[in-house]
């Protein structure tokens, strides 16, 4: 595996997950499949839920978010898009937004006039 330095680096983590696919022959085998991906997110984002709602430990709730996050890399291979990119120029807009209070909640969002 790697070494814990490794371990923060986003570069060992896309090459963990390729191993993975690699591994298991997700490219020949439809684990690549866009489709099912977004099914399998869907399935890993219940089961972050459940955690939350039900009052399951933090260590539950790390697992399932790193399920989804894994998934998320795991989408960007199969899709062949370079996440970090995306990531960096997402939060580069992000941080330009405003923040509005809707419903006693936080929101940052692309708020458009109707």
């Amino acid at each position: 595996m790697v070494d814990d330095d490794e371990r923060d680096s986003y570069a060992a983590m896309l090459a963990a997950v390729q191993a993975f696919h690699d591994k298991h022959r997700f490219r020949e085998t439809g684990g690549e499949e866009l489709s099912y991906r977004v099914a399998l997110m869907a399935e890993e984002l219940g089961e972050i839920s459940a955690c939350v709602t039900k009052g399951r430990p933090v260590e539950a709730l790390a697992e399932e978010c790193a399920d989804l996050m894994i998934l998320v890399l795991g989408t960007a291979i199969a899709a062949d898009f370079d996440l970090r990119a995306a990531f960096w120029a997402k939060m580069e807009r992000l941080m330009q937004r405003d923040a509005r209070m809707i419903n006693g909640r936080i929101r940052v969002s692309e708020f458009r006039e109707p």
